[in-house]
């Protein structure tokens, strides 16, 4: 090869280079602040991803995604979502309040997607459902005006639980109307209502040991992503103690847990990737309002209720969406 030949092949491949640093330089990239561990959203993530290809968004092809964890450390939120802002992200997906709310302090001008925020406007993420106004707008799901009627549930399943514990937990900042919901809804099947209270692993252990100091015959998990989000802890411990418990999360019904009554969280993952594909196609996120759940599922595990004596009533029955046997 001469000399002329080898600059014009070294000058070509210069030019690929270039090329292919500008098309990966181009890659929207979208930042996923989860509160929680990774292995919680797996299949979350998949119908995310599902969501935003159905706006023609795929990763790896025209668009990449960069996740950060908290691990259930929410003092970490502020840092990652500063970590994604500083990365010039395109987008930020933030994991229920404390995630967006980390996320919009970090950032003015980058769209925020929200996602299993329970109220956003109450807590100031949003001006409105119908127009958030500003960078930020998502998916509410809507699990404080849901507490009501999975006590209703739980009552209707369990009728000689004439106490009810309520589990909450107190550094959410929707506790005090869910335990007001709640003592509400309580009054209205004439049951009493007792307040548990857990923000680590180990008081959620000790709350479940006081039940034998209570006379509470059932459990209602409250609307707290730390507190529902652990399945498997709630579902055995509600084994080992022999309590009938009701939670927002299919997963607690689906592992051993007797009931679940909430949005279905897939759907809600699916739509949110809907809105962060559209924000990357253009659309501003004020031009998008907020959205809540249009699909609910009542999940009842009857091979639970047997083990506990229980016999689920028809009209349980009747509205249940899936029912483990």
């Amino acid at each position: 090869m001469n000399r002329r030949d080898l600059m014009l092949l070294l000058g070509g491949a210069m030019i690929a280079a270039r090329e292919l640093h500008a098309q990966q330089k181009a890659m929207p990239v979208v930042g996923f602040v989860g509160i929680s561990w990774p292995a919680l959203y797996e299949s979350r993530l998949d119908t995310f991803r599902q969501g935003l290809s159905e706006i023609g968004r795929v990763e790896g092809q025209n668009l990449k995604l960069e996740y950060r964890w908290a691990e259930d450390r929410y003092d970490r939120l502020p840092a990652l979502a500063a970590e994604l802002v500083g990365r010039k992200v395109d987008v930020i997906v933030a994991t229920a309040s404390p995630a967006a709310l980390a996320a919009k302090s970090a950032t003015q001008t980058i769209p925020i997607v929200f996602v299993a925020v329970a109220d956003p406007v109450a807590v100031g993420l949003a001006a409105s459902l119908a127009r958030p106004g500003g960078n930020i707008t998502g998916i509410s799901v809507m699990a404080i005006e849901l507490i009501p009627k999975r006590l209703e549930l739980l009552s209707e399943l369990v009728p000689q639980a004439k106490v009810i514990a309520l589990l909450v937990n107190p550094n959410n900042s929707y506790t005090e109307r869910i335990i007001a919901d709640a003592q509400e809804a309580a009054r209205a099947k004439d049951v009493a209502l007792q307040i548990l209270k857990a923000w680590v692993e180990t008081e959620i252990d000790s709350a479940f040991a006081s039940l034998n100091q209570t006379e509470a015959r059932a459990l209602l998990v409250g609307a707290d992503p730390f507190v529902a989000n652990r399945p498997e802890q709630l579902v055995a411990l509600a084994t080992r103690y022999a309590v009938p418990a009701i939670s927002e999360s299919r997963e607690f019904a689906e592992l051993g847990g007797l009931m679940s009554y909430g949005p279905s969280i897939t759907d809600t993952y699916r739509r949110a990737g809907n809105y962060a594909g559209k924000i990357l196609n253009g659309t501003k996120p004020a031009d998008l309002p907020v959205q809540q759940p249009t699909t609910f599922e009542l999940v009842v595990n009857l091979k639970t209720a047997k083990e506990l004596g229980l016999t689920v009533p028809p009209s349980i029955l009747a509205r249940a969406t899936e029912v483990i046997e």
